[in-house]
């Protein structure tokens, strides 16, 4: 199943995007202050990106769609570097096993369930072994009858599966603050990838 991200940017369907980080990632990062290279795959508008930087990342967002990494450029001008265009499936050849740190948040509640596969060789391709994926997963969200996603469901089982192998659990926990809409539907879970 294909979706034409830029042509959501572009008719302003970004109903994801809430103009801010996610609170339950910014709390984690204050709570846990963590160093070095990091990625925010499906990075959009680039509120995560302009979180790592608050928080002393060196951080580098990566995008699909161009109009949305035009809009992230218009909103953080000073980070308009940081913002790639580029895969996550496929990434550049310097993003490949370069970064600490991958912080999570809609890329993969965006993704159908049949690219989750892909999706974890994603991250097992930019993220460095004894790097931290961060994630807040949106859990099974609630779907209008007939609609498919996204957001797609995803169960805290189906997450544990996909990071059974070469992953560590350093943290998870429901989150006590979120989005409106969000409360009690979203996890933060932290892993390690195997050193």
């Amino acid at each position: 199943m294909a979706i034409d991200w830029d042509a959501a940017y572009r008719n302003g369907e970004v109903f994801w995007d809430r103009g801010a980080p996610s609170p339950p990632l910014k709390q984690y990062l204050e709570r846990h202050p963590v160093h070095g290279r990091s990625l925010v795959p499906g990075c959009g508008r680039g509120h995560e990106v302009a979180l790592a930087v608050a928080h002393g990342l060196d951080v580098t967002g990566l995008d699909l769609a161009p109009t949305g990494l035009a809009e992230a450029r218009a909103l953080y001008p000073p980070l308009a570097g940081r913002f790639v265009a580029g895969n996550l499936f496929d990434p550049p050849a310097a993003m490949r096993g370069a970064f600490d740190v991958v912080l999570e948040h809609t890329c993969m509640s965006a993704l159908h369930p049949t690219l989750r596969a892909s999706y974890r060789h994603g991250i097992d391709l930019t993220l460095r072994p004894g790097g931290l994926l961060i994630g807040v997963w949106y859990i099974n969200p609630s779907l209008d009858a007939g609609d498919e996603g996204p957001p797609f469901p995803f169960s805290v089982p189906a997450l544990t599966a996909l990071f059974a192998d070469g992953y560590e659990i350093v943290a998870d926990y429901v989150p006590d603050v979120a989005f409106s809409g969000r409360e009690g539907r979203e996890r933060v879970r932290v892993l390690r990838r195997a050193g």
